[in-house]
């Protein structure tokens, strides 16, 4: 006999208590909500099958050459350009993520003074920035001052004097 009352109450804690603590439910619909029909396994598979075949639809199978990250841009087969600099362009300097892939390849030895250098120029960067953004606002007041010192507002006598 208890061994059965435990059986139920294991079942009924799953079934219900389980599912509650697993999956929360939110409140309960209002009375004037009527449910909807349950899906058979046929529907639940035109279902699965048209999702599945929209979400590959809206695949981008050519992304382009500027988003690949290993195809680099080929020359547009401009002949403004002498040859001598278009030489030059395919023997180009590395980007700063092609240097970290190859340092990341090298180990923690090379890869901490290509991230130092990454570092340093986004630094560098920042800095520059800075002062010139200084600089400006600095020349911005100086202009507003000047201008304020070239007028100088002269007094009104709108208001009548009141005698004591």
């Amino acid at each position: 006999m208890k061994l059965k009352v435990i059986c139920r109450k294991l079942y009924d804690y799953i079934r219900y208590d389980l599912k509650e603590i697993a999956f929360p439910s939110s409140l309960p619909d209002p009375p004037h909500i009527k449910k909807g029909w349950k899906l058979t396994w046929i529907e639940r598979w035109y279902v699965l099958k048209e999702a599945s075949r929209l979400y590959a639809a809206s695949w981008v199978w050519d992304i382009g050459p500027d988003l690949r990250l290993n195809d680099y841009k080929k020359d547009s087969g401009d002949d403004s350009k002498p040859h001598e600099e278009k030489d030059a362009s395919k023997e180009r300097e590395p980007s700063t993520l092609e240097d970290l892939a190859v340092a990341a390849r090298g180990g923690m030895e090379t890869l901490r003074p290509a991230l130092q250098r990454v570092y340093m120029t986004r630094a560098s960067a920042y800095r520059d920035a800075l002062k010139s953004f200084i600089e400006g606002y600095q020349e911005g007041i100086k202009q507003v001052m000047e201008e304020k010192v070239d007028v100088k507002p002269q007094p009104q006598d709108d208001e009548p004097k009141k005698s004591v």
